[in-house]
């Protein structure tokens, strides 16, 4: 057996603690739970994950539509992520909107049904999409208590705020107690990402005109970040691949100055470019060879129809997996 720095053993363990933690599947919880929640498609949730928690109501994703051409999808009913990227290399019209508050109503009395004294609904950010509204409208025409959470992120930014209001959720909390959990963990987590174009974000106005100048003169390529609940440059770098080697290097800035690098949770997100998306992963894993490795997906429809193709967008969050039980 080759020799090993006996000082290197505890981070090694703590890596494959929350690892292993984050690889665990959704159980039963051990409290009564009292509180559903509810989010919709822009979560980017594990489908295993999500799977675990949704057969007895625990957790209901509402689907976000998007419109090929003429075409209307449903997120998580139709697989449509090879149609956006033929579509958005071709030049067809993508285009998404919020689902309809009649979604949100029929998930709210269905918690009722099955018992839960109250919801708590965690959605994309209100500064990027108006679901959080449609939540609202939908939350005064139930008879059971919804606490509506506009997280002012997306993707897995948004997706953790969901997994810790439901991890809170399966320890019996209150509505309260679980909004809070929701909103305090997508306080502190980041989003960063690279996008070859801006035309995408600039179509979509969810980015500024005056931003998306910046890719098309002098080869500028912004790395942008999610803040106040919207889209904003944070910095204008000269090429693609110094953009991307920028990308790394705020990401480990960020995880390495809180408090533990074991704590710290990453996601990696990529649209038509899963092995570049792999290669970033890889790399962020030694520069923080403390931090669980990072979970690896596709951006969902909703978002890959702004961010379009070649994206590359990295979380980063608190773990809090380590802190479970052992």
């Amino acid at each position: 057996m080759p020799h090993r720095d006996a000082a290197a053993w505890p981070w090694v363990r703590a890596r494959l603690l929350a690892r292993r933690r984050q690889e665990i599947p959704a159980t039963q919880p051990d409290a009564v739970v009292r509180t559903a929640v509810v989010t919709d498609s822009a979560a980017a949730l594990p489908a295993d994950w999500a799977a675990g928690l949704s057969g007895d109501g625990r957790l209901t994703v509402i689907p976000m539509p998007v419109m090929v051409g003429e075409e209307i999808y449903g997120e998580g009913e139709d697989d449509i992520s090879e149609t956006i990227a033929l579509a958005l290399a071709s030049g067809i019209s993508v285009k998404t909107s919020r689902p309809s508050p009649g979604q949100f109503e029929q998930a709210y009395a269905a918690a009722q049904r099955r018992g839960f004294e109250a919801v708590v609904s965690v959605h994309i950010s209100g500064g990027l999409s108006g679901t959080a509204d449609a939540a609202r409208l939908a939350a005064g025409r139930v008879g059971i208590p919804v606490e509506v959470v506009d997280s002012g992120t997306v993707g897995m930014a948004l997706g953790m705020a969901v997994q810790e209001a439901a991890r809170v959720a399966g320890e019996g909390a209150d509505a309260e107690a679980v909004a809070a959990a929701a909103a305090g963990q997508a306080g502190r987590t980041k989003v960063y990402f690279y996008v070859p174009s801006l035309e995408q974000l600039r179509r979509g106005g969810r980015i500024g005109a005056a931003a998306s100048l910046w890719g098309t003169m002098l080869a500028i390529k912004p790395i942008l970040g999610v803040d106040g609940g919207k889209i904003v440059p944070l910095e204008k770098v000269r090429s693609a691949v110094r953009a991307v080697a920028r990308l790394e290097e705020i990401v480990a800035a960020d995880a390495s100055a809180r408090t533990a690098s074991a704590d710290v949770r990453l996601a990696v997100h990529h649209f038509g470019n899963a092995t570049e998306a792999e290669g970033l992963a890889e790399r962020l894993a030694a520069a923080l060879p403390q931090c669980p490795p990072a979970q690896i997906s596709s951006l969902p429809a909703v978002l890959a129809a702004h961010a379009g193709l070649g994206v590359l967008a990295v979380i980063v969050g608190d773990n809090f997996a380590v802190h479970d039980a052992p």
